[in-house]
């Protein structure tokens, strides 16, 4: 079947983060200083709930100071805008639309991250967010609801990231075919991007 619709992850995949100061994980220590024990559901709610790091701070009841959380702000503010495409995203995005094939992106991310994905990547056809949808991958229904968008059946649907879980294997069970990005070696499916649109474009002919 060809290929109308391409999925693709986010962070490790279309963007890196050049200055990862992590403050979200900055702001769970500041709860376990407190007091405030990890809880299992901790990075669900983060990026299932639409908010931001001051009110995750409120919904998770971290009691850090004003001043923490205008630190943490400032701190996740920068991060963001050190964010930027990996050199093969645009030219393997741009490929693929120049060929009609419709692309989207999936992510499971913390809301304010959403900025990022929109100023690098604003003319995509479909932007499954997790913190918009309340779901995360693997979930199928965030699958779905990308083909949706996609206007695509998952058939001809192929999705690719950087995590075997949430890229490659949760597509692939929602009836997408998912493959792995590893950067690093030559243990994944591909290395780079563009000689994935390649193939994407070459199995649509």
């Amino acid at each position: 079947m060809p290929v109308q619709a391409v999925i693709f992850d986010a962070f490790g995949t279309l963007l890196r983060i050049q200055d990862g100061r992590h403050p979200y994980r900055q702001l769970l220590t500041i709860g376990r200083a407190n007091g405030r024990r990890p809880r299992s559901d901790d990075a669900s709610i983060l990026m299932k709930i639409p908010m931001t790091l001051t009110q995750a701070a409120a919904q998770l009841e971290i009691p850090a100071s004003p001043k923490e959380l205008e630190f943490l702000e400032r701190v996740l503010a920068q991060e963001i805008a050190a964010i930027e495409p990996y050199p093969d995203g645009p030219p393997a995005v741009e490929m693929l639309q120049r060929m009609d094939v419709r692309v989207g992106v999936c992510s499971n991310l913390a809301f304010p991250y959403r900025e990022a994905i929109l100023r690098c990547y604003p003319d995509l056809d479909a932007y499954a967010f997790s913190c918009d949808l309340g779901v995360m991958k693997p979930d199928p229904a965030i699958y779905r609801w990308s083909c949706n968008q996609l206007g695509a059946e998952p058939g001809a649907t192929w999705m690719v990231g950087d995590s075997m879980r949430c890229d490659r294997d949760g597509p692939t069970a929602a009836g997408i075919c998912g493959f792995f990005l590893e950067r690093a070696n030559t243990s994944g499916d591909y290395t780079e991007l563009e000689s994935f649109a390649v193939a994407a474009l070459a199995h649509e002919m």
